[in-house]
């Protein structure tokens, strides 16, 4: 079910199962004579702040019945942070998400207080598209495959309404449209990366991966290349066909092109790892938590949600959208440790180990961007253990060749409220994935493994532009937290496409 937002005046406002009221810490603490939901409601969250049980803090709610005092049946309080920007509203509107979940609102009425409407840190239709990410992403479900199947809970309709007393400008409705149709569009592409990522590794392999890739592209009449492994073979895709070969289920590589501008010769190449299922291959993971390997692929779902947001958004900027995709798995045919093998672009590499395939598919990735176009690039990938030693679940790693494109990623990141942290790139690093079997050896060892990860795909950016993510550690989680569920989070989709629309021409 997908919800249905609307703004209504004040005045015209209906009812709803449930009232959420938006309210500081500061306006809570000065409300004595306020009228904010009803009159009995309001003084019980008076008594609440006296006795210190509810104080409007960030991400924190107070469900009330009203018990009839109310045509809806509950009332919601969610704090917030006014001095925390865009952001601040954006969890405050995924912490009141899950408070409707707990209560299975179907409907809700969101009452926006005047230091939303008029705030001069963000605009009014940044606000709509905010609250709109917040409440969409927040309610999210994995859904399990049982015999009776689970329906994932939706709010079926939401709509903002100007809190009593607020002073509203003559244009919000048209503002608060635009920003929850832009919410709705990235709440969608984040969806479509969850869902992807979530498919057990039975279900998704390359071929699969390709049919939705294709689907996506029929869907938002975007161009789709997909290369087979006879076409890999023809085009030297050495890495991608080491990797895929000890599966039965052979390697793609999925290439969608996207012509906004096509008088421009500058194309953004965004590349995703595409690992459907990573057993490590002959270097074999170990047998506990294996099973999270459905999310080798994450670096793929981001980018084709990106595009699925892109196809409909239509920015004037050209992209070309590139997936390796294989399955890493242990076999008689599988590559080994001590094999040298030949990449797209003609360096050779030494495998030293098997369980770090996905640089290896990403290289001939980013040849293949090149080859099409590509002008700066930009990879996502669930890359390393190491990242997540670094900075745990919390931020993306990165690795860059150029800050001024690494600075656009940041700032795209920031405005999306996704937390990139930039690694350092030290030439000393490079030595330490220097072979003497070939040009380089897929991996550097335990030290600095993110970086010496991220720098052993820089090494085929061709010196063009390039930026490398690392979502090991924020693209599939353990448990749930405000905006992200257990599972798939689709980190990055909303990061890319802020990246790719905010930069057009």
């Amino acid at each position: 079910m997908q919800t249905h937002f609307t703004y209504e005046p004040a005045e015209a406002a209906g009812s709803a199962d449930a009232i959420v009221r938006l309210i500081s810490n500061a306006e809570l603490k000065a409300g004595n004579m306020a009228e904010w939901v009803q009159p009995q409601i309001d003084e019980a969250v008076r008594g609440l702040y006296a006795k210190g049980l509810f104080k409007a803090d960030p991400e924190q709610t107070e469900t009330l019945s009203t018990l009839g005092l109310h045509s809806a049946s509950h009332v919601i309080f969610a704090g917030y942070d006014d001095k925390a920007g865009i952001h601040g509203i954006r969890f405050a509107a995924a912490a009141a998400a899950n408070a409707l979940k707990r209560i299975k609102a179907q409907t809700a009425q969101i009452r926006l207080p005047e230091s939303i409407i008029a705030s001069a840190d963000y605009t009014l239709t940044q606000a709509a598209q905010a609250l709109v990410e917040g409440l969409s992403l927040a309610v999210y479900d994995r859904m399990p495959e049982l015999r009776q199947p689970k329906q994932r809970y939706a709010l079926s309709n939401v709509s903002f309404v100007p809190a009593a007393g607020a002073v509203v400008p003559s244009d919000m409705a048209e503002q608060w449209k635009a920003g929850t149709e832009q919410g709705r569009l990235y709440a969608e592409g984040v969806k479509l990366a969850r869902d992807l990522t979530n498919l057990p590794g039975n279900q998704l392999v390359p071929e699969s991966l390709a049919a939705h890739a294709e689907e996506l592209a029929r869907e938002w009449d975007l161009d789709i290349e997909v290369l087979d492994e006879w076409a890999a073979i023809e085009q030297g895709m050495g890495g991608l066909l080491a990797v895929g070969q000890g599966s039965v289920h052979a390697p793609r590589m999925i290439v969608i092109h996207y012509k906004g501008a096509p008088d421009q010769e500058e194309a953004w190449g965004l590349i995703g790892k595409g690992i459907t299922f990573d057993t490590g291959g002959i270097s074999l993971k170990k047998g506990p938590g294996m099973e999270e390997m459905i999310s080798d692929m994450g670096g793929a779902a981001a980018v084709l949600g990106a595009m699925r947001i892109i196809g409909e958004l239509k920015p004037e900027v050209n992209v070309i959208a590139v997936i390796p995709t294989a399955e890493n798995m242990p076999s008689a045919q599988a590559f080994k440790p001590g094999d040298v093998i030949k990449m797209m672009n003609g360096l050779t590499v030494e495998v030293v180990n098997t369980d770090a395939e996905g640089r290896l598919v990403l290289a001939d990735g980013l040849t293949t961007a090149i080859r099409r176009g590509a002008t700066q690039l930009v990879d996502v990938a669930t890359l390393t253990g190491a990242v997540m030693v670094a900075l745990g679940t919390e931020a993306t790693g990165a690795i860059t060749n150029n800050d001024g494109l690494m600075q656009q990623v940041s700032e795209a990141a920031s405005r999306a409220g996704e937390r990139i942290w930039q690694l350092p790139s030290f030439p000393e690093y490079k030595k330490q994935i220097r072979s003497d079997a070939a040009d380089l050896k897929n991996s550097g060892g335990r030290y600095a493994g993110a970086t010496t990860g991220g720098l052993f795909i820089g090494a085929f950016a061709e010196d063009l532009p390039w930026v490398h993510l690392d979502i090991a550690g924020t693209a599939f989680l353990d448990k749930s937290r405000l905006l992200e569920p257990k599972g798939a989070t689709g980190v990055m989709v909303r990061t890319l496409v802020e990246l790719v629309a905010k930069n057009e021409g």
